[in-house]
């Protein structure tokens, strides 16, 4: 493997938005952020034009060698350059098992240490991601208590979302694959 992030192009929607196979998987991955199913590479592009400024958010594509294989936001909450947020984290389907998700989510949060200065990675995912969750435990994110639970509606159902996050100094130990 030859993994890399590199900054998002737009003719990378045109491979991501293959991988959102079903409506769950979609919400799972973007919450209420696009308003319907299938997203188009048009839908995520103009998403980007008009949320991920590459200034207080960035978008990444994981790439091995030159293939796709895997997509991830940061930004900053509040204007509070301390802490980057993960969203929209998502590996190639065909190619999960690999490690590849852990490898995105590890070489994100060291760019968020390295290159913008965080000292706190934070995420939120929703509580029926097990395979997710585990994959960010596997990271060393850990499990944070908040004041209110942050819900979505969606599919006609509300879902929890467990907050976490993942100090500077607990990364250090932590190798990618």
């Amino acid at each position: 493997m030859n993994l890399t992030l590199r900054p998002y192009q737009p003719t990378d929607a045109n491979v991501i938005t293959t991988w959102l196979k079903s409506e769950y998987l979609m919400r799972q991955w973007c919450a209420d952020r696009y308003e319907r199913f299938p997203v188009t590479p048009e839908n995520m592009n103009s998403y980007h034009q008009q949320y991920i400024d590459g200034h207080n958010s960035v978008a990444l594509t994981m790439v091995d060698s030159e293939e796709i294989v895997g997509y991830i936001t940061l930004r900053t909450p509040a204007d509070d350059s301390s802490e980057q947020r993960l969203g929209f984290v998502i590996v190639d389907d065909s190619q999960r098992g690999k490690g590849f998700g852990k490898a995105l989510v590890s070489m994100a949060v060291d760019y968020a240490f390295s290159k913008l200065g965080a000292l706190k990675v934070s995420l939120g995912v929703f509580e029926n991601n097990p395979a997710a969750i585990r994959c960010y435990e596997s990271v060393g994110f850990h499990r944070v208590v908040r004041y209110e639970t942050e819900s979505y509606d969606c599919l006609g159902q509300i879902w929890d979302c467990i907050e976490m996050e993942l100090l500077d100094n607990a990364i250090k130990s932590i190798s990618p694959l």
